[in-house]
């Protein structure tokens, strides 16, 4: 057997491999063998029928077909291993010609990650800052929510609460078709379209109202960009909201001891969420700046993988058992879906193997024991405990809680380094 390597872009390696002539013909002997043995050929007895007599029987091409399946692996491994490459995955084989048998392999392998300076950034977390319109708008949401709905017999107004029936199609196929749908009717919702709610106000009950709307162009499905939707409404109940005073007894109603203490409570909580996400964006920022600094080089098969997750991912999320159904209902082709997954795909990817190898270089290691708090943590509130230990007890479980401590101790130690800032 000769072997000769290409070193290829993206971590990949080219073997051109080509078997000695009796590597082939010790195969066809073998491939004989197995399928003699198998195949009924009137005038003989199974297992004795010539070869000659096999190939005409079983068809030009079928024993070569049979030697070949069974050699190119063999070669494939010897080929690997004489070369001492390491792949990671299957490799892409193409059989260029048989008389010698000469085959093309690309193999992917590990993934190359040189990290940049990231001891060098320097960031800080966005000063947080709640101000009392932000506090106003969140107490004005709970006496949203407050609100005490009350029949009344007059035409549709903003701010109302109405239950109706909508029938809206585009081009003749149906858009939308709700019976008994409730809704608020706000003055600046766009939903389902921008001028749905202005057309709204003024509607009687019980009278069917017909109106058209242009489907925006940046609309989110683009087939319907553009496009003109004809709805037919009926209003079967309206109801206007009755919303209470600000006050103490207000702040009460909600669980809070006062007015004061529900002001106090509404900002330390925004504070909280606010500071919260000032943490995220800091931890994000760090993480695109080392990206932004480093070199990161890997095969296609990785992306391919990823996209092949996210798109089961997402058909399931929308309660599709079958890829396919999904794809039919997006009208996409799976090429043209898998390439919009394309860039996700890469980002992940990137991200994954950089805080792989910072968690290398920073000696970040995650214990049994904390895998166990960890675990703990989920079951606390776990109804059925017997069936989630053995579930949590399975290694390929233990191994993804293991990595995901992993991640999250290496951003928090990213964080450190570029800020001075000690996550929590």
């Amino acid at each position: 057997m000769k072997v000769s390597t290409e070193k290829m872009e993206n971590c990949q390696v080219a073997l051109t491999i080509e078997a000695e002539a009796g590597e082939l013909d010790k195969s066809l002997s073998e491939a004989y063998h197995r399928l003699v043995n198998k195949a009924s050929i009137p005038g003989f007895r199974k297992g004795k029928a010539p070869r000659a007599i096999l190939e005409q029987h079983l068809g030009k091409g079928a024993l070569l077909e049979d030697a070949l399946e069974r050699l190119i692996p063999q070669l494939y491994k010897e080929a690997i291993e004489s070369q001492e490459i390491k792949p990671i995955a299957e490799p892409h084989m193409e059989i260029t010609q048989t008389d010698p048998v000469v085959l093309k392999a690309i193999v992917p392998l590990k993934p190359t990650i040189k990290l940049g300076d990231y001891h060098g950034i320097k960031l800080e977390p966005e000063s947080v800052e709640i101000s009392d319109e932000q506090i106003e708008a969140a107490i004005e949401q709970i006496r949203q929510e407050q609100a005490i709905l009350s029949p009344v017999d007059r035409p549709v107004q903003f701010d109302d609460v109405i239950t109706m029936n909508i029938e809206a199609t585009i081009e003749g196929k149906p858009f939308l078709n709700h019976k008994d749908m409730v809704y608020e009717v706000s003055e600046k919702s766009t939903f389902p379209l921008p001028g749905f709610n202005q057309n709204l106000a003024g509607t009687e009950k019980n009278k069917e109202k017909a109106f058209s709307l242009n489907v925006p162009a940046d609309y989110r499905t683009k087939e319907l960009a553009g496009k003109q939707c004809v709805f037919k409404i009926t209003v079967a109940e309206i109801k206007e909201k009755n919303l209470p005073q600000i006050d103490d007894e207000f702040a009460q109603s909600a669980g809070y001891d006062n007015l004061a203490a529900m002001k106090e409570k509404v900002f330390a909580s925004l504070k909280a969420e606010a500071e919260e996400i000032s943490r995220q964006k800091l931890r994000q920022k760090a993480l695109d700046d080392t990206i932004e600094l480093s070199e990161v080089d890997y095969p296609p098969v990785l992306e391919d993988r990823e996209i092949d997750r996210l798109l089961e991912d997402e058909s399931q999320r929308f309660g599709f058992k079958e890829i396919q159904d999904y794809l039919n209902r997006t009208n996409k082709t799976k090429e043209e879906y898998r390439e919009k997954l394309r860039p996700i795909a890469k980002k992940r990817i990137i991200h994954t193997l950089v805080l792989d190898k910072i968690a290398e270089e920073e000696k970040v290691e995650i214990d049994s024991s904390e895998v166990d708090n960890k675990v703990e943590e989920i079951m606390k509130d776990a109804k059925d405990k017997e069936r989630m230990q053995q579930f949590f007890a399975l290694p390929q479980v233990r191994e993804s809680i293991e990595q995901s401590l992993r991640t999250e101790k290496t951003i928090a130690r990213l964080v450190q380094i570029v800020s001075g800032y000690q996550e929590e």
